[in-house]
């Protein structure tokens, strides 16, 4: 009899466990799907027709997180967006091919509340050369050809995080062109900069949290990549 009572208690308590996990799945895709849609709302980053973005909320149980409303690890992931220049110059629409972010320790005021905050993000942000040819060839050559590739000198002088070398080939006013650019950053914008054949850089800014910088910026084979970092972020609000 008692080896009967001890069966029928493990069953019962795995189906409660089995419950449990499924109403603690439901309702942290419940949440991802709403945050998903305040990041897009707020930044912008569900403003292409190929675009896409993901956020995951780590660790189990959710539930036991959000009735602390503290989070320990949240992931978001966005790509093919686009930004203009901050003098929203004609043809300056710019495509970012990924952002991602990892924050930690994460704070919110309520369960409806629309803002969070995380105590410590870190991140990338990768544009492809094809991108940044595109929207060259329409603010510089008018809708010319001119071709992006990573720089194979310093930029400025100096090889500086802050910095990248970058070089131009193509054609303008008619002209075979091959000059070194760079591509520099502060704070959330960063700006391309190519003496030859613009009297002023152009400058961008990338739709981020409260309180995340661009603190870094290299460029690679493949494309440029932006290093993040933010302390003590605002998300949403």
């Amino acid at each position: 009899m008692g080896r009967r009572w001890v069966k029928v208690l493990l069953i019962v308590f795995g189906i409660l466990a089995g419950l449990f996990i499924a109403v603690d799945r439901i309702a942290v895709h419940y949440a991802e799907k709403e945050a998903v849609a305040l990041a897009q709302e707020k930044y912008g980053y569900g403003n292409s027709t190929n675009g896409f973005t993901e956020l995951s909320i780590h660790g189990f149980p959710f539930l036991t997180q959000a009735a602390s409303l503290e989070f320990d690890h949240v992931t978001l992931s966005a790509g093919n967006f686009s930004v203009n220049t901050t003098t929203n110059a004609q043809g300056d629409h710019l495509g970012i091919r990924r952002l991602d972010l990892e924050l930690h320790d994460l704070a919110a005021g309520s369960l409806s509340s629309r803002r969070v905050d995380a105590n410590l993000v870190t991140g990338r942000v990768t544009i492809g050369y094809d991108a940044l040819s595109g929207v060259l060839s329409r603010l510089i050559d008018q809708g010319g050809a001119l071709t992006v590739a990573q720089g194979t000198a310093p930029a400025s002088g100096g090889a500086a995080a802050t910095e990248a070398p970058l070089r131009i080939t193509g054609t303008k006013d008619g002209q075979t062109k091959d000059t070194a650019a760079s591509i520099a950053v502060a704070a959330d914008e960063f700006q391309i900069r190519v003496p030859e054949l613009a009297p002023q850089p152009y400058t961008w800014r990338i739709p981020l949290p409260q309180n995340i910088n661009i603190t870094a910026v290299r460029s690679t084979a493949d494309g440029v990549e932006f290093e993040l970092t933010g302390h003590q972020v605002v998300l949403g609000g």
